[in-house]
């Protein structure tokens, strides 16, 4: 049986359709921790927050440098231990100003990867994992 796959091209030109930002969701259990992990720690800033009413759980869009994350409480928004990639520069400035703050629950590290960039993996409290990336300049 022949399993291989036919490419199509697809003429953009003819579609209506335009993405124009995509926004990761991270699903959280804490308000307290997320904030203390992404703002505290990270230097994220809240740009704003939404319950549908007292004790409910919360959702909240945070933002840094042109990086927005949205962040729920809410069962089935998102699944925890969900991953990001993240391109970027100035990784060794972020990297210094992550170590200068001493945060007890990470240790971040720069690696070399096989596919030319440098990375650093950070875990938030809630299994979530962004990597931030930066290629390598030849």
């Amino acid at each position: 049986m022949d399993r291989s796959f036919e490419v199509m091209e697809v003429n953009q030109k003819d579609s209506l359709a335009v993405f124009t930002r995509e926004i990761p969701i991270f699903r959280i259990f804490s308000e307290e921790k997320a904030r203390e992990f992404y703002v505290d720690y990270l230097g994220f800033q809240v740009d704003w927050d939404h319950r549908f009413g007292p004790g409910l759980p919360l959702y909240l869009q945070i933002s840094r440098d042109g990086l927005t994350l949205h962040l729920s409480e809410h069962h089935g928004d998102a699944v925890p231990g969900a991953g990001i990639y993240i391109e970027m520069t100035g990784l060794d400035s972020f990297f210094d100003e992550l170590k200068s703050k001493n945060y007890a629950y990470q240790r971040p590290e720069i690696q070399p990867t096989d596919w030319g960039t440098r990375i650093m993996t950070l875990t938030d409290p809630f299994g979530n994992r962004l990597r931030f990336n930066e290629r390598i300049q030849e």
